[in-house]
């Protein structure tokens, strides 16, 4: 082979330290590329993807590879220079791609991970398939405890402050809560029950901060946390939390709401603030709880939130010292590249700051099990050093008693862009940490930010979660570190988003504030990390960033645990599944469903159904936000008219940043039975590109499940090119789904064809339960569907029992979330008490009306299904009579054919449930006795 053919090693590789034995392809390299490294000469074996990694020396069995100094696995076989260094999880994890998404365009990027079914590819190749070795050459290095050497202990030196400081332009709070470099009006949902209200008075109030340069808007908060009745075990971070962000320095005012129910409620955050010294009297407030009717709730805080909005806007930045900035510093979508230019990068913004006396934090517990060497160079004191190994050793206890480890973290994005185990991803998240700067102080999740330099935070690998506990300590500007490009944006703090190579960005140039692969192509680290400091300056004094221009962001806190122990965790693995037979069959029930019957339109499936609609699906909590602004624009633009009655999407937290194992499994029958359910005529899963749960992800467990992939639209904000040309490619698939298509006709049909959830919460008077027996029984016997939840109270009503069961004892029959095979009485299984996860469960299960008695405050409806809700309860009934579909007065022997009246004409589409129509929906997915944040 002629010397032209040779590659320089530094055309193709790294090696982010000297020491390494093994480098970082810089792009794609094929089998047979030659390369020449020191002298000598050596080819690739095998497809080696940009990020991944290939030896650069030789590498006997038994040796540790090495990245940063640092192993991260040990030789299982005899490793020459130019193998393909890889694990059985990387190959595990291509092979899920393999034939898909082995292709790469401009700039290096994995081609056609989402466009099976037809479509363009980005950079315009067609993929190729991936040369790989038949068996994995190492092993991970185990994860051991870090050991601390106290003896050896000694303290880091801190880096030597400024003479002269530099300014900002902010807002000075009184009462000690810092400086904002935001004005923001909040609206803050206490818990997921009040999420739908904040978000609706976000909307009704859009516009409200036009014309009024200092005020940035009026946003919402809201969150998954604190919806059960129950206390959560996340209840004190919870607390935590929400008070900071109450007092949080870019809130001009906040308004806190509640429905005075359960364990967080306003009374319960306001003693948790005074206890703990919150200057709560220093920041306009009011504590909102919902009653009575819900329309009528919207008109009151919108009052209370004009009311504030000038005295908000007279606000006026002011020059403060930069010692008023507080940095988070956080990653996510992490890739190869990410521990060598994007994490050094805000490490150097770090340090340049610590230098002008303002604090930074980094975070992600689990994201830095593996580094403890390096971070523990440079420790303000031996105290800092054990509390931070401590924090690390409880986040491994709090998984354990789940069934998970660390190994659960890096998601599948992490994999195919070279982080092929939790000790690698570690290495390179850390980077993040300057070596010059010393660590001051480690913090709880959510702890105040109360001195300046450089901190560590307790918190979970989860990037949303996390970024909340960093903004509730104090910090007013976020760096964002990508290498596959997360768009994610926090609704009060700006979020600055620095993607590891140039690539990426030239994708992503209108999700991007900073291009880090500048670095790699020779840039002096100096002078790019200057740039970002002058960007962080700008942004802090009132420069928007790209993503407050885009208009999206979300709120995720550290989400409830379950397990407090891991004493009941056989047991839990070992419980049998349900066996999926009907507790009540049609046979078993006398009489027949009469006369009644509904308007339905034919399926796709050749069955009958009560709707057919487009449903944008995402695969993980990142893509959410825009499926939802694509599903309005989709709305708006009239695609389909006639074909679907409107477009859906269901925005979740789920999908990357959690564990997997039963929790997984969880959420996937939940995506599948939404997929698949019979009103979802066209449907179209959006992935973030980066997410353990990726569209490949779903087309396999699609195919398990005996569904056609192709059947489905596949799109991809990264991949894609960002929100704008995912919508233009998402508006152009359901066009051309729905060009052909007929348009909607009704027909009458019989009960046979009804799929009817039924819930209740609260005490179910007598008479109530026997209608709603007569009406279960009403339906199951003409040969439809019931599915019920088993913490529904009806099944503590021993009249229902008597009047559906007989002498026999309920059980559940189905999964939560899964969708029967046979007609009849089915009682779902519930891992959690929350209305809306419980809800979100009937409708995987193919529900397509659902009905609730109401013994307290009325449910959040689905998003996707229509919800009527009924009570029996007269306090119940004259409190929230605006918003009960169904008030069951009189002689309780006419209440059956009451239900099913209403229940008919929701089917028939001739009638909006109330507060379905008002919007108070939501959708949430549980994570069952075993999730856990990672």
């Amino acid at each position: 082979m002629s010397d032209e053919t040779v590659r320089r090693f530094d055309e193709i590789g790294r090696l982010p330290e000297p020491g390494d034995n093994v480098a970082i392809a810089v792009e794609r390299l094929e089998p047979g590329t030659r390369v020449e490294h020191d002298g000598h000469r050596f080819a690739i074996r095998h497809t080696v993807l940009e990020g991944h990694r290939f030896a650069a020396e030789p590498i006997p069995a038994g040796q540790e590879l090495l990245s940063w100094g640092l192993p991260f696995g040990r030789a299982i076989s005899d490793i020459a220079p130019g193998d393909y260094a890889c694990n059985e999880k990387i190959l595990q994890v291509l092979g899920e791609r393999e034939g898909v998404a082995s292709g790469h365009g401009d700039g290096g990027e994995p081609e056609g991970t989402h466009d099976q079914g037809g479509g363009r590819v980005p950079g315009g190749r067609t993929p190729g398939r991936l040369a790989l070795p038949a068996e994995p050459n190492f092993e991970d290095a185990e994860l051991r405890p870090h050991e601390l050497d106290e003896r050896a202990f000694r303290p880091g030196a801190p880096v030597p402050l400024h003479a002269r400081r530099r300014t900002f332009m902010g807002y000075r709070r009184p009462g000690g809560r810092g400086v904002g470099t935001r004005n923001h009006v909040v609206v803050l949902g206490m818990t997921s029950r009040t999420g739908s209200y904040a978000k609706l008075l976000e909307a009704r109030l859009r516009g409200l901060a036009q014309g009024h340069e200092h005020l940035d808007g009026v946003v919402a908060v809201a969150h998954t946390e604190g919806g059960e009745e129950k206390a959560p075990n996340n209840l004190e971070l919870l607390l935590r939390t929400l008070s900071g962000f109450v007092v949080h320095p870019n809130v001009a005012a906040v308004l806190v709401v509640d429905e005075a129910v359960g364990a967080v409620t306003g009374p319960t955050l306001r003693a948790y603030m005074e206890e703990h010294g919150y200057p709560l009297e220093h920041v306009q407030h009011r504590f909102l709880s919902l009653g009575g009717g819900f329309a009528g709730d919207l008109e009151r805080g919108e009052r209370i939130l004009r009311d504030w909005v000038e005295e908000a806007a007279a606000t006026r930045r002011t020059e403060q010292p930069l010692s008023e900035l507080k940095i988070a510093l956080q990653c996510g979508g992490s890739d190869a590249f990410s521990g060598v230019s994007a994490n050094p990068l805000v490490g150097w913004v770090a340090k340049e700051l610590v230098k002008h006396g303002g604090a930074a934090v980094l975070a992600e517990t689990d994201e830095l099990i593996g580094a403890e060497p390096y971070v523990l160079k440079n420790v303000r004191d031996l105290d800092t050093a054990r509390r931070f190994l401590a924090a690390i050793e409880r986040f491994t206890e709090l998984v354990g008693w789940h069934g998970h480890t660390a190994e659960g973290n890096p998601s599948g994005g992490n994999n195919y862009r070279g982080l092929y185990n939790i000790s690698i991803k570690s290495i390179g998240a850390a980077a993040k940490l300057d070596p010059d700067v010393r660590v001051e102080r480690v913090i709880d999740y959510a702890e105040r930010l109360a001195e300046p330099g450089y901190h560590f935070m307790d918190s979970p690998g989860n990037d949303l979660e996390s970024v909340a506990g960093e903004v509730a300590s104090g910090c007013n500007l976020v760096f964002f570190t990508t290498g596959n490009g997360s768009i994610t944006n926090f609704p009060f703090v700006p979020t600055l988003k620095v993607v590891t190579t140039t690539g990426r960005y030239e994708l992503l140039r209108n999700e991007m504030d900073v291009n880090a692969g500048a670095y790699l192509e020779g840039v002096a680290m100096e002078e790019l990390g200057a740039d970002t400091f002058e960007l962080a300056l700008r942004t802090a004094s009132g420069e928007r960033s790209v993503g407050e221009k885009a208009g999206h962001s979300q709120v995720q806190i550290w989400r409830d645990w379950k397990q407090t122990s891991g004493e009941g965790l056989e047991a839990i693995l070992a419980a049998p599944a349900p066996d999926g037979k009907p507790l009540l069959v049609a046979e078993e029930v006398e009489g027949d469903g009469g006369d009644h019957v509904f308007d339905a339109v034919l399926a796709a499936d050749g069955a009958y159904a009560c709707d057919q609609i487009g449903l944008v699906m995402p695969t993980s909590l990142c893509s959410g936000q825009v499926a939802l602004m694509i599903a309005a624009r989709l709305a708006e633009r009239a695609v389909g008219a006639g074909k679907v009655s409107r477009f859906v999407a269901l925005p979740h937290t789920e999908g990357c940043g959690s564990s997997g194992g039963a929790s997984l499994d969880l959420y996937t029958r939940a995506v599948l039975g939404h997929l698949a359910h019979p009103i979802v005529r066209v449907g179209l899963l959006l992935e973030h590109g980066c997410e353990k749960t990726h569209n490949d992800f779903f087309r396999t467990r699609l195919a398990e499940a005996g569904l056609d992939p192709s059947r489905f639209g596949w799109a991809s904000v990264q991949l894609d090119g960002g929100i704008e040309s995912v919508g233009d490619r998402v508006e152009e698939w359901f066009t051309r789904a729905l060009d052909g298509a007929d348009a909607l006709e009704g027909e009458q049909v019989g009960l046979e064809h009804l799929r009817l959830g039924l819930t209740a919460a609260g005490p179910v008077p007598d008479g109530a339960a026997l209608a709603l027996a007569e009406l279960a029984r009403t339906v199951v016997g003409t040969g439809g569907l019931v599915v019920m939840d088993e913490t529904a109270a009806l099944l503590d009503s021993q009249p229902f029992l008597r009047a559906t069961l007989g002498p026999r004892e309920p059980r559940a029959t189905l999964a939560h979330g899964q969708a029967p095979e046979r007609p009849g009485l089915h009682v779902m299984e519930s891992p959690t008490s929350n209305p809306t996860e419980i809800v979100t469960g009937l409708g995987a299960a193919g529900v397509d009306v659902m009905l609730a008695h109401v013994g307290g405050r009325p449910f959040q409806s689905h998003r996707m299904i229509p919800l009527l809700q009924a009570t029996a309860d007269a306090g119940i009934a004259s409190e929230h009579a605006e918003d009960l579909d169904v008030l069951l007065e009189g002689d309780p022997a006419s209440w059956s054919a009451e239900l099913l009246e209403a229940l008919l004409e929701v089917a028939s589409r001739r009638s909006t449930p109330r507060l379905y129509g008002h919007g108070n929906t939501g959708f949430q997915l549980t994570r069952g006795l075993l999730g856990v944040s990672m």
